[in-house]
């Protein structure tokens, strides 16, 4: 096990590049299943749930290359297995893409639990709506769950919820199955819209690519391709969070300025100052960081939802941004019952910060955070995340343990804070 050592109040300055996404690097892996040619993906993050990913497909019996630490060519031959390892499943949610091309292309997919972030329930059923509405059988029981099909066809399928995962498995499926796929209620998260046309530079009909409705001409055989992930909008949001908190001038290197403008204009909404220079985004130092009202002098509600809404994952981030900012805001997450526990930990910093519900939490700032030598858990990637910038703000020092949850969302975390100016070091805990 290793922790962070954390002396806050360093100011922070200079140019950051962020890593690849990391929600986008499990259906691009999950894609090179449905050809028996070779497809390169690079800009890949070098993290540990990537590296969960790959052996997985590795065990289904895909040829894994690595080229460097960013880039990879899979080359799925023939596939050996239609059950991924249970061991290496329990570890990421991710994998549950894998789904989607087992059964399009072997006509089976059996899956034991997956796992990933303790954050609250998180259902499958709209995974299984979608695919079972392809001509998929399922059984399930205490084990997991089997899905069997000889031949899926193309259908007009409404999704029960705008997820991710499920939207991005019945993609996967449908690009093979027979005749067109109408899907509805899709997610359209970047990282959605980057299967897309990873799938269309394979050889795949996709239309309304961004949107919530999709067309799928599916029952091409599809070829290989060399594809680039974008950046991940996830990091990008915590850097403009740490410049905002902690720098002087952070500038934040080759971003897609339309995969933040939410983002942006929520934490403008608590202060937070930034500036577009081409593809580079600039954090000014000397923050205003002060609360806007909503009109009337009422206190601002930031929420989270299904994308182009403010993600569910910067919650955490912004929860620490509004500690430091003047004024009252309540937050909302809508998404996962336990995504907010984390917050006792801040509050032990000093954060006036009131739990409502599993759901909702009230913020008065500004707050003098104060370090945690004694040392405080990561209970997740994004919390872990929220706690180091938290802890680069206070006085004093911090010890964070369990890490490793950062690490698997994070690349090379503590060099890239270490090349700003912040004092983290990594120790064997």
């Amino acid at each position: 096990m290793a922790a962070f050592v954390i002396d806050g109040r360093a100011r922070l300055k200079g140019r950051v590049r962020p890593s690849g996404n990391k929600n986008a690097a499990f259906p691009a892996v999950a894609a090179a299943l449905l050809t028996s040619e070779p497809v390169t993906l690079r800009n890949l993050p070098d993290i540990e749930d990537v590296r969960t990913m790959l052996a997985l497909v590795e065990g289904l019996g895909v040829s894994v290359a690595r080229h460097d630490t960013h880039a990879v060519t899979l080359h799925a031959r023939a596939i050996q297995t239609t059950r991924p390892n249970p061991d290496l499943l329990r570890k990421i949610r991710g994998a549950l893409v894998l789904m989607g091309p087992l059964l399009a292309r072997e006509g089976r997919a059996e899956f034991g639990h997956s796992g990933g972030d303790r954050i609250g329930r998180r259902r499958i059923d709209s995974h299984v709506i979608g695919l079972v509405g392809l001509g998929a059988a399922m059984q399930s029981d205490a084990e997991g769950l089997t899905l069997s099909a000889s031949r899926l066809h193309g259908q007009d399928i409404l999704l029960d919820e705008a997820s991710v995962t499920a939207t991005e498995n019945v993609i996967l499926a449908a690009v093979l199955a027979e005749g067109t796929t109408t899907l509805r209620h899709a997610a359209s998260e970047p990282h959605v819209q980057g299967l897309c046309v990873l799938l269309q530079s394979m050889g795949a009909q996709i239309e309304g690519v961004g949107s919530n409705l999709l067309t799928i001409r599916g029952g091409r055989a599809l070829t290989g391709a060399d594809f680039v992930l974008g950046p991940d909008f996830m990091e990008i949001g915590s850097f403009v969070v740490l410049g905002a908190l902690a720098g002087d001038e952070v500038v934040i290197e080759d971003v897609r300025p339309d995969d933040l403008r939410m983002t942006l204009a929520v934490f403008e909404r608590l202060g937070i100052v930034t500036k577009l220079r081409g593809r580079d985004l600039m954090v000014p130092g000397e923050q205003p960081l002060e609360i806007r009202a909503d009109l009337g002098d009422a206190i601002p509600r930031v929420e989270d939802g299904p994308w182009p809404a403010f993600p569910a994952d910067l919650m955490s981030v912004a929860l620490v941004a509004a500690t430091q900012s003047k004024g009252s805001v309540l937050f909302h997450e809508k998404m996962y019952e336990s995504r907010l526990f984390f917050l006792d930990r801040l509050i032990g910093m000093g954060a006036k910060v009131v739990l409502c519900d599993p759901h909702r939490a009230l913020v008065q700032g500004p707050a003098r955070l104060r370090g945690e030598p004694g040392g405080i858990p990561s209970p997740d990637i994004r919390a872990g995340i929220a706690l180091v910038i938290a802890a680069l703000c206070a006085e004093g020092r911090t010890v964070i343990r369990s890490i490793e949850q950062i690490d698997r969302g994070y690349e090379n975390i503590e060099g890239k804070l270490l090349s700003l100016g912040a004092k983290i070091s990594r120790v064997n805990d």
